[in-house]
């Protein structure tokens, strides 16, 4: 995929003019230390960025409008270094139009004791300032994700940590370009979706192209391409030998590179970010791409069968939000249950698109029939998933509002070898137990699409949902179908009411 625009947030300090300029320079270095210690900090994605300390209402607004319109800002990190009187802060936030976080803190770690005096008072205010702060952000309905402590506590760092993920993520899916070959499966109700919202709520931009458009691509894919990138699958998977050079399906192996090649050709052109394809809607393929789509996902693309747009929509922002971090994120759905007493697990999979980010071992790359497509037999890759916690969540239109449902799960190794299985799959076992995830999830009109991250956390999700103004109900260890079920009920009430009139 093509390399996003330098991301960076903005370290933004209150103050104002009563101080002087003694302490106002004061305040500037110690502000400047603090965004150091943050650019520092394991694990915060992008580069922080100091500003120069806001002083009054027209210098914040100024800042709040070149945050909006500026491309490589991601979001801003805000603190009260003294006090800084609210009103001037309401027409900076009223028209800022990117994340923020209200970071309560101070320079100091310990108080001096011994030697505090109205100086040191009148400096270290932050106690008093960021109360001030917060008021005016509530008064205001101003989304925020709000972290109290000290940058040197890695926990706070952590926390910071995780906004900076949502944050790319929402960046991601605010300018995402989406490409559909074909529409989705014919009858199915949860992959239909209301684009236009989508628009308005997210940002993406989602649009259809036929799949002889794909077609043509496919068929300008020159022979020397394809040798090189066979070349290439032969060093990366444990190819079956029926897929070697000389065996009799290896043919079938260089139709998937064209593929492969002509789809990377297509959505760099398109500067597409995510796709989806459909086995009911084909054209001229001669295979319903698998490994194709396997390896574009690995790259960072996201992906939904059979036409399910905000499923690969959440698949691509997920994979932005965690670029470098240990694990994967793939397109998945709940296939079927292990229903014995004392291990009731879910086998997930799907016909062929399971992205190997999340693989325990090398896949082996192997071709078998598919039933349905009416299509040759399609190449792919197969794998367990590698066991750790992971979560597993879907984005559902409700036709009012979208809903993000998430269930945090446990990825096992198969209980049993499953060799007749010919698709890659994970194996987990859901919190807090299979029957009550499974209620919660189907109370919630979750979908059977998911993506199914190992590298992000529920406060990356909690973050991206506020960030995006969307519900997220969440399914973990202390999740009861009864409170789950109010906590649904409560929210239905607070999005209609929040939307207005």
């Amino acid at each position: 995929m093509s390399t996003p625009t330098a991301r960076e947030v903005w370290f933004v300090t209150g103050s104002q003019n009563l101080y002087g300029e003694e302490t106002l320079r004061q305040v500037a270095e110690q502000s400047q230390a603090i965004a150091a210690a943050l650019a520092a900090a394991p694990g915060i994605a992008v580069k922080v960025q100091w500003k120069p300390v806001l002083k009054d209402a027209a210098a914040i607004r100024r800042l709040c409008l070149d945050a909006t319109a500026d491309d490589s800002c991601i979001g801003l990190i805000v603190w009260m270094h003294t006090f800084s009187p609210a009103k001037m802060w309401i027409a900076g936030l009223d028209a800022l139009g990117k994340p923020l976080l209200h970071l309560h803190t101070q320079a100091n770690v310990a108080l001096p004791w011994s030697t505090i005096d109205m100086d040191f008072m009148n400096l270290n205010q932050a106690a008093h300032g960021d109360r001030e702060f917060g008021y005016i952000q509530t008064r205001l309905g101003v989304p925020r994700k709000t972290v109290a402590g000290h940058v040197s506590d890695p926990r706070v760092t952590g926390r910071i940590a995780a906004w900076t993920r949502a944050a790319i993520g929402c960046a991601e899916i605010r300018s995402l370009r989406l490409a559909r070959f074909g529409d989705n499966m014919r009858d199915v109700a949860v992959t239909e979706g209301d684009k236009v919202a989508a628009q308005l709520t997210f940002g993406v931009s989602v649009n259809t192209y036929g799949v002889n458009d794909l077609v043509a691509v496919v068929d300008q894919v020159e022979d020397s391409q394809v040798s090189k990138l066979v070349a290439e699958y032969e060093d990366a998977y444990v190819l079956a030998p029926e897929l070697r050079p000389g065996g009799d399906r290896h043919e079938s192996l260089r139709y998937a590179a064209r593929q492969e090649i002509a789809l990377r050709e297509f959505l760099g052109s398109g500067e597409f970010g995510a796709f989806t394809t459909n086995f009911e809607d084909l054209g001229g393929l001669r295979q319903l791409p698998g490994l194709a789509v396997q390896r574009l996902m690995a790259d960072g693309y996201g992906f939904g069968g059979e036409g399910d747009w905000k499923t690969s929509v959440l698949v691509r922002t997920l994979k932005a939000a965690s670029a470098g971090l240990p694990g994967g994120t793939s397109f998945m759905e709940d296939y079927t249950y292990d229903l014995l007493p004392d291990r009731q697990l879910i086998l997930g999979a799907h016909m062929l698109e399971v992205c190997p980010s999340i693989s325990a071992e090398t896949p082996s790359c192997e071709i078998h029939p598919l039933s349905i497509g009416g299509r040759e037999d399609p190449v792919r890759l197969v794998f367990d998933a590698a066991p750790g916690p992971a979560t597993v969540v879907g984005l559902a239109d409700l036709g009012d509002r979208f809903r993000l449902v998430a269930n945090e799960i446990d990825v096992i190794a198969p209980p049993e070898p499953l060799p007749k299985l010919p698709v890659a799959r994970a194996v987990w076992r859901p919190q807090p137990s299979l029957s009550t995830s499974a209620e919660s999830w189907l109370t919630a009109g979750g979908p059977h699409h998911t993506a199914m991250t190992s590298s992000l956390t529920r406060e990356h999700l909690t973050d991206l949902a506020e960030m995006l103004g969307v519900e997220l109900l969440v399914i973990d260890a202390d999740t009861t179908t009864s409170q789950f079920t109010k906590e649904m009920r409560w929210n239905q009430a607070y999005y209609r009411l929040a939307q207005g009139l």
